[in-house]
């Protein structure tokens, strides 16, 4: 072809298929519901379709229409179906992971009838041939995508994406932290990458002379553009830089300073170079007054991930300091714990929320050797459910080690949580409903005592085998009381099972189920299956593997956060000693010598032992002394009731009255007639020993509690409490259901 209008000489015309296949614009052809019919082979190169696939009726989101321009495509569809042309740009995911910005334009496809067919797609690369409506649709893009997510690594991804290489070459986006200029994006076309101490990387402190175009353009405010790079003189910052910069022919370079709510954030900096094939290879004013407003989009989106994730990192350690962050060593027992919060609710109609969530988990030392253990999730998100859920913690705690019964705590957390109601706006009070699984391990006896308020049962891993654990009672979500209920349903029950040797319980509240894959719904069922097939694989594992298998066995978007507690029992680590005395004073040395020979074969410490001993004696002449109860008399004076009971080591300083702190039991039973059996004079002295400590329980048939108080100087009784105060680690006592235990931990080494 000499001159446009003659036709090509000595050769036959070009068929249909031939123009299209050498055509460089890519050609595709779609039915009614947008199924590939069609594809060119320039096609095929622009959307990087595979040669070793068929393509042929796969839909066309399938050939790399981007996520975020899903409905670009559908209302291309729409438009054109109904006769029209549609004219846009949309971004594409190219096979190789890679993606393009794509100028598009599509007609419809008829019949000769008139019917409309399909779709006919003519497509080309945008922003390589330097088009000014092209450039003015970058900055729309650019709008669209920063505002697609407010967490900072993927707005500065997104920002690289949008410019390399539709616009440059080369993106440098360098942030100020504090006074140091550090860079934070090196992003180039086709993979390159600078050779090592060459360019700054991510990461590295930059500085730049005062002469440099960069610097001047924060100095200035203002953006400068280096129209022709080669020739402007001594623009590098150092040496190296220059020789690479030469090496990979860079031609032109933009600098725009980063500048949001009056504060200079850093600078952005774009170049073109040999990398990629291009119409233009310089930046004009045009381009300079384009990357200007491109600058300003972008300095406003960093600075606002930057507040958000300032808020949510805030939020994040409000929450963490709320829940443990480790644990002690519990003897017969590893623990693995996880908290995975929830992500941000960008997607879900809610505007951008950075919430905390009420999942919470504890485990909670207990008197002679025993653990709470506890999981549970307060509704809703949010800091008010945060802050339930600290209080309620708080309140568990308290109550867990007063040796409170698993029914007793729920019953106590359920009055707690109405006083944290807060107004409905409608006149009412809105209280939050909580579920909560509360458990008491003994590793010895491996005895389960709970109490469950709605809450999922966990998991029970032995031997391979993993099941729900089998729970016998359930009751209702703490602060959901209705009044007027029968009294069934108003009081929290409470059961004991015994775990099989081994056993590891999976505490975990719904958020490790309850997720929802992209593009499906949630399926707890097939979450379930999941989780424990997942589990299962690691069952042999220790609790850390199987805590982390967990986490990761249900994929999908994490819309609720997650509390996870992993406890392993190892009772084959420990060793017990017990025997029943009678309550004589003969029994104290027959106690005291059981307690001695078990220490030695033990290997305690033989001061260490000596020690317990003295302990063991204070205690059980206690119990001997007042195992059972005796004739009380009283006499109601000016200053009170008083009780004529004698001194005890419970407290009472000195014979003859003392204050009456005692219920009106007794006054009842005298009242009754017939006098009642008197209680079995029987006591149990129990030994326990762990990893590092000894713990010592002594149980008898009296249900008063013991408590220090002050002897004087005179007094001949009242300080074996205080003793044991003062020489033991710790020590407390308890009410049984037929009693009370008093108990004491002490090291099995001295210091």
């Amino acid at each position: 072809m000499k001159r446009w209008g003659e036709t090509f000489s000595g050769e036959d015309p070009l068929a249909g298929a031939e123009v299209l296949d050498h055509a460089q614009v890519a050609v595709i052809v779609t039915d009614r519901f947008s199924h590939l019919r069609y594809w060119n082979a320039y096609a095929a190169e622009l959307f990087g379709l595979s040669r070793g696939r068929d393509h042929l009726g796969a839909s066309l989101l399938d050939i790399g229409v981007h996520d975020a321009d899903s409905e670009n495509a559908a209302q291309l569809a729409r438009r054109v179906l109904k006769g029209e042309t549609w004219e846009g740009t949309f971004a594409a995911l190219r096979g190789d992971s890679t993606w393009i910005h794509v100028r598009a334009q599509a007609v419809p496809y008829k019949h000769s009838s008139g019917a409309i067919e399909g779709i006919v797609i003519f497509a080309y690369e945008a922003m390589r041939n330097g088009r000014v409506e092209e450039q003015y649709g970058l900055i729309d893009r650019v709008g669209t995508r920063l505002s697609s997510s407010l967490e900072f690594g993927t707005t500065m991804k997104s920002v690289a994406e949008i410019l390399v290489p539709q616009f440059a070459d080369h993106c440098f986006i360098d942030l100020y932290d504090h006074d140091r200029l550090v860079r934070k994006v090196s992003v180039h076309a086709e993979g390159w990458r600078p050779p090592p101490g060459s360019w700054i990387d991510v990461g590295e402190e930059v500085s730049y002379p005062d002469h440099h175009f960069v610097r001047k353009a924060m100095r200035r405010l203002e953006t400068i553009v280096v129209g022709d790079y080669v020739h402007a003189g001594n623009v590098a910052p150092n040496e190296h830089s220059a020789i690479v910069s030469e090496q990979v022919g860079i031609t032109s370079a933009i600098a725009a300073p980063l500048r949001a709510r009056g504060e200079l954030l850093g600078a952005m900096t774009l170049a073109l170079s040999n990398l990629s094939p291009r119409d233009k290879t310089a930046y004009d004013g045009f381009d300079r007054d384009l990357v200007g407003a491109i600058a300003s989009r972008v300095a406003l989106a960093i600075d606002n991930a930057r507040l958000f994730e300032e808020e949510r990192s805030t939020a994040l350690a409000f929450q963490n300091s709320l829940l443990p962050r480790s644990f002690p060593a519990f003897d017969g027992l590893t623990i693995a714990h996880r908290y995975i919060p929830a992500k941000p609710l960008e997607t879900h109609g809610h505007g951008i929320q950075t919430q905390v969530g009420g999942d919470f988990y504890d485990v909670i030392p207990l008197s002679a050797g025993r653990v709470g253990m506890v999981v549970g999730d307060v509704e809703g998100r949010g800091p008010h459910a945060a802050a339930v859920m600290g209080q309620l913690r708080a309140a568990l705690r308290a109550f867990a080690q007063a040796d409170r019964e698993p029914a007793d705590i729920l019953r106590e957390l359920d009055e707690w949580v109405r006083q944290l109601g807060r107004p409905d706006g409608e006149g009412g009070v809105w209280v939050p409903s909580v579920s909560c699984l509360y458990m008491v391990y003994d590793a010895w006896s491996r005895e389960l005592s709970y109490a469950n308020a709605g809450h999922q049962p966990p998991l029970l891993i032995c031997e391979g085998r993993v099941e729900d654990l089998e729970l016998e009672v359930t009751d209702r979500l703490l602060g959901v009381k209705v009044k007027g209920a029968g009294l069934d349903d108003g009081v929290y029950h409470q059961a004991t099972l015994t775990l099989p040797p081994g056993a590891t319980l999976l505490l975990y509240t719904d958020g490790l189920v309850d997720r929802r894959p992209l593009g499906g719904t949630v399926d707890i069922a097939r979450s379930m299956a999941r989780l424990h097939d997942r589990v299962r694989e690691v069952a042999s594992k220790d609790v850390e593997q199987i805590a982390e298998a967990a986490v990761t066995a249900v994929p999908g978007e994490i819309d609720d956060d997650t509390a996870l507690l992993v406890v392993r029992s190892h009772p084959e680590e420990l060793a017990l000693q017990e025997g029943w005395f009678v309550a004589e004073a003969p029994t104290v040395a027959e106690a005291r010598h059981l307690a001695a020979s078990t220490f030695a074969d033990w290997g305690m410490d033989r001061d260490q032992a000596e020690l317990a001993c003295l302990l063991v004696s204070e205690i059980v002449t206690n119990v001997v002394i007042h195992a059972t109860p005796h004739p009380v008399s009283r006499e109601f004076t000016a200053n009170g009731v008083k009780d004529s009971d004698a001194a005890t080591d419970f407290g009472v300083s000195g014979g003859g009255f003392d204050d009456f702190d005692e219920d009106w039991s007794d006054l009842l039973e005298e009242a009754g007639g017939e006098p009642e059996e008197q209680p079995s004079r029987e006591f149990l002295l129990r030994l326990r020993r762990g990893a590092s400590s000894v713990w010592v329980e002594v149980f008898d048939h009296d249900l008063r509690l013991p408590r220090i108080r002050s002897a004087g100087a005179d007094d001949e009784g009242g300080r074996g409490l205080y003793l044991v105060d003062q020489l033991a680690t710790r020590w407390g006592s308890r009410p049984t259901p037929d009693g009370k235990a008093v108990w004491f931990e002490v090291p099995m080494q001295g210091e």
